[in-house]
């Protein structure tokens, strides 16, 4: 009877092992599916052998640029645009956030003070965006202390430590509190303009300390005391990298009109407060994300460069009303707008030109890769990956918008003089957020605002990868 039980028993054992084997034997690529995928392609067609002599010696991109499309966009006029103050360049480092929010601000000292050109300093807000980045980091991981290194909000910590990228939200806290200063008071440094071996030692330490603060076993106070004694080697190495952030200094300007001020001494805030003095609280992000519902309110959980402040917090809009809204701040307004996009898809970016099917990859390869936007967002394939400024508009007869006038921070050297043309139909299917003074929104979707946000994690879809 033992015999027979275990013969049954080894009978069923190899009965599942060859069903196992069989099922996965037939998910995968037998010789019968490998057949039929060879002799989708003709190898011995004259197309087809051109194709693969292109294709495998060249940049495909550079063999689908659509000259048809390309031919058509020549004109850089525009109906209304905004006086611009010099084009800056972030260089190697992942501050377009930064840029385009203080190009936004430059522009009102520059039209008060008369000035040609101006820039406030980067460098000095970036220190401080580093010092808080991981302030935040290390009080995330005493509050996560007790979670597995497995937990999901863990190992997001663990992969971003100390980015670069951030957002709007970011802008507003790191001003309000910091102020600004002019870009000479706090000019540019090698590891501020190349970001990526600083980066790489403050991950570093900042890795090392969560070990510690995470395997020492002492309490909440406690490990507050230590993370001040962690943060001096921060901050020591931002000084090091960057150079010490004035707390005041002297300036004086040279207007148009070659008018010299005398000098004068401030602090960063009250820089901020005499020649900017708006308030930032007042400003509104608005997404287009038809991943997910209109007309609500979202919040996206550790988007942010506090510890001590909100998560970016916006209202998601169709495409059309985040169009009408641009539009007025752009010519009625008359502001600069700071938006995000997905900057990499079907750009020719040193003619500065962003326009559909400017690349024209079906003609020559015989495959559609088209995809919704909401598709193209869900499945991971498109993302706010660039933060810019709208500084113009070109409008039919109708008032309705053919193109948009970009001012991109990647230098003179792309576009036109830095300059970039936005046709409108890529605005619709590559813009995600815009940034919009609160006054310029309707009663209803000032509505919107007084909603609890609904909270998304960091890595749902929707968080930005310049925020990474």
């Amino acid at each position: 009877m033992k015999l027979k039980k275990t013969l049954a028993c080894m009978l069923a054992i190899f009965f599942v092992i060859g069903f196992m084997l069989a099922g996965d034997n037939s998910r995968g690529i037998t010789p019968d599916v490998l057949k039929i995928l060879k002799n989708s392609v003709n190898v011995n067609s004259p197309r087809t052998r051109a194709l693969i002599n292109a294709v495998s010696a060249n940049d495909v991109s550079k063999l689908v640029i659509n000259k048809g499309v390309k031919d058509r966009l020549f004109d850089r006029n525009f109906s209304f645009e905004l006086k611009t103050r010099g084009v800056t360049n972030q260089k190697n480092s992942g501050r377009c956030w930064l840029f385009a929010g203080l190009n936004i601000l430059r522009y009102r000292v520059a039209r008060r003070l008369n000035l040609k050109k101006f820039e406030l300093s980067q460098s000095y807000n970036f220190f401080y965006d580093k010092l808080e980045k991981a302030n935040l980091f290390l009080e995330k991981i005493i509050e996560t202390r007790n979670r597995p290194i497995t937990d999901r909000t863990v190992d997001f910590l663990l992969k971003h430590p100390i980015p670069d990228g951030g957002q709007w939200n970011m802008v507003v806290d790191l001003v309000n509190k910091y102020g600004v200063v002019p870009g000479e008071v706090m000019p540019e440094t090698y590891n501020t303009s190349n970001t990526r071996r600083i980066n790489q030692l403050l991950a570093t330490l900042l890795r090392k300390d969560a070990a510690i603060l995470r395997e020492s076993g002492k309490d909440e106070k406690e490990l507050r005391k230590m993370k001040i004694e962690m943060l001096k080697d921060v901050y020591r190495l931002l000084v090091y990298a960057f150079g010490q952030p004035p707390e005041q200094f002297k300036w004086r300007y040279k207007d148009s009109s070659g008018k010299l001020s005398p000098w004068k001494t401030y602090t960063p805030q009250s820089f901020f407060r005499e020649f900017i003095n708006v308030d930032l609280n007042d400003y509104v992000v608005i997404y287009n994300c038809p991943a997910r519902k209109y007309y609500r309110l979202y919040s996206i959980s550790l988007d942010r460069d506090m510890a001590d402040r909100q998560d970016l917090t916006f209202i998601n809009l169709p495409i059309d009303e985040v169009k009408k809204l641009t539009l007025k701040t752009l010519i009625e307004t008359k502001e600069p707008v700071w938006f995000g996009c997905d900057v990499g898809k079907e750009l020719l970016n040193k003619e500065g030109i962003m326009a559909p099917d400017v690349y024209d990859y079906n003609s020559l390869l015989g495959i559609d890769f088209a995809m919704t936007k909401r598709q193209r967002i869900l499945y991971r394939h498109s993302i706010p990956t660039h933060a810019m400024v709208f500084t113009g508009v070109d409008l039919d007869a109708s008032g309705k918008p053919v193109k948009w006038l970009v001012e991109n921070s990647w230098g003179s050297k792309v576009g036109k003089n830095g300059m970039y043309v936005m046709y409108d139909k890529w605005f619709d299917y590559y813009l995600y957020e815009v940034v919009i003074p609160g006054k310029n929104l309707s009663p209803e979707l000032q509505k919107i605002l007084k909603q609890k946000p609904e909270v998304v994690p960091p890595w749902d879809p929707m968080y930005d990868f310049f925020s990474h």
